[in-house]
């Protein structure tokens, strides 16, 4: 029934873009702010998505049967600018239908009627040297850092990560960039699942027991590569009306890469360690606090052909540590804190399979681009435990004893987008079938389901 539905919808959305007339030239795209003629001291813009989404089969323990969802996403932002100053807001609103009950509902697909930022900026010229950039936000802001593995402002997801606080960059006119920031992170909501169905509207709230704040490092190298080295700082306590795993953690690394060039290799290499202070779980009744050590590797190597579809392979890796022995007095399981995931692990939504948390992954994937407006994809990803006795951790799935095994599965993973009307329409759709292992077919919780295929499709407008 499901794969119908979402025939069905394909088929009314391809209808609706056979409707759209093609172009010789690339089009001028259409903006809110010249819609309505606003003055150079106002700008206006934003964005609409609709995603329908279907899973055939679950893998989560305690779950069982097919999902469904249907999530629209939209924000709308304005900003006053006077000189080198700015106050600027964005609204964010994030619902679901279609879910059924009993099934996968969270704070990451709903987030109805919401102050995403509001924050006030000072941007200046020439501070410290000549050419060199200084910007300087305070507030509730959306924060991309790096590779966007630890801190992101999230985009396949339907709702994003929101801190209050301060955010300082300098850049210099050679490209070397500095960043602080010093926050609370925004906790969305509601949180119970009967309000989230009901997409009910609740205003989101920091509380002053946890805080987050970072320094971020970036230098180009004469040669052409880029090095960044960066530390990130976490410290979260219970409050009255908020349970959380109480960590203490400062998490420490550096990225090295090249970008992708035709007809050259490129590269990255990302290694980051974890140490503190962590909690296995939110219970208030989980006192014992836990010794964090725990690390992450990202290893890839891609080479773009010199051929009209752009072709680009690239060879993956990634190690995210687990916790090896349950019940010792430590944990080694990796936290990656507020990173985005979709660009290494596949699509999250209803599907979400894996995440930086005790995985051993290695992959291919092939990119092209066989027109001006179209881009795709095919990956291929094996998945093993880190730690035999660490659990899946995005499914709950867990052998203590170790005795499965550490192999998960394979995830086949294929996507397409095409930009109707550049700038302005765009259109993706994609499948990622997970093929059960070991793990997923005879862990002892494990709901014994099968291989699970996901699908979308979506339609995204900017303006």
């Amino acid at each position: 029934m499901h794969i119908k539905t979402y025939l069905r919808l394909l088929s009314l959305v391809s209808g609706l873009v056979l409707m759209v007339p093609c172009y010789a030239a690339e089009p001028t795209p259409l903006r809110l702010r010249e819609a309505v003629n606003a003055p150079a001291w106002l700008n206006l813009s934003g964005t609409h998505r609709t995603r329908y989404e279907t899973l055939d089969s679950q893998f989560r323990a305690g779950l069982n049967g097919g999902d469904q969802q249907l999530v629209m996403r939209t924000t709308v932002m304005g900003a006053l600018h006077q000189g080198p100053f700015t106050v600027a807001a964005e609204l964010l609103d994030a619902r679901a239908a279609l879910d059924d009950r009993g099934t996968l509902i969270n704070t990451g697909m709903v987030n109805t009627a919401e102050l995403l930022q509001a924050y006030f900026q000072w941007q200046a010229a020439d501070v410290f040297t000549s050419g060199a950039k200084s910007d300087l936000r305070a507030g509730r802001v959306t924060m991309d850092i790096g590779s966007r593995r630890f801190v992101a402002r999230n985009r396949f997801r339907n709702t994003m990560n929101a801190f209050t606080g301060i955010d300082w960059q300098w850049a210099s006119a050679s490209g070397r960039t500095v960043r602080a920031f010093y926050t609370l992170p925004v906790n969305r909501q509601p949180t119970l699942a009967a309000e989230l169905r009901n997409n009910e509207a609740k205003f989101d709230e920091e509380k002053s027991d946890v805080s987050f704040w970072g320094l971020f490092l970036s230098e180009p190298m004469s040669w052409g590569d880029v090095a960044e080295l960066y530390y990130f700082g976490l410290d979260e306590d219970d409050a009255s009306d908020l349970q959380t795993r109480d960590r203490q953690l400062s998490t420490v690394g550096f990225r090295l890469f090249r970008n992708a060039e035709v007809s050259k290799f490129d590269y990255q290499i990302e290694s980051t360690v974890q140490f503190g202070e962590s909690r296995t779980s939110t219970a208030a009744t989980d006192v014992a606090d836990l010794d964090h050590f725990a690390h992450f590797q990202h290893v890839e190597i891609g080479y773009t052909f010199d051929h009209p579809t752009r072709v680009r392979l690239i060879a993956q890796y990634d190690y995210a540590s687990g916790d090896d022995t349950p019940n010792d007095g430590d944990n080694e399981r990796f936290d990656t804190l507020f990173g985005a995931r979709r660009f290494d692990f596949g699509p999250t939504g209803i599907y979400g399979a894996f995440e930086r948390a005790n995985i051993n992954t290695p992959g291919l994937r092939l990119e092209l681009k066989p027109h001006s407006r179209v881009t795709c994809f095919v990956a291929h990803r094996g998945y093993w435990l880190a730690s035999d006795s660490d659990a899946w951790t995005t499914s709950g799935v867990r052998d203590v004893t170790g005795k499965t095994g550490q192999f998960i599965g394979q995830q086949i993973e294929a996507s397409v987008q095409w930009n109707i009307l550049p700038g302005n329409v765009a259109l993706e759709s994609g499948v990622t079938h997970l093929f059960a292992g070991e793990f997923m077919d005879d862990a002892p919780n494990a709901n014994r389901q099968g291989d699970a295929t996901y699908f979308y499709s979506q339609i995204g407008f900017t303006f």
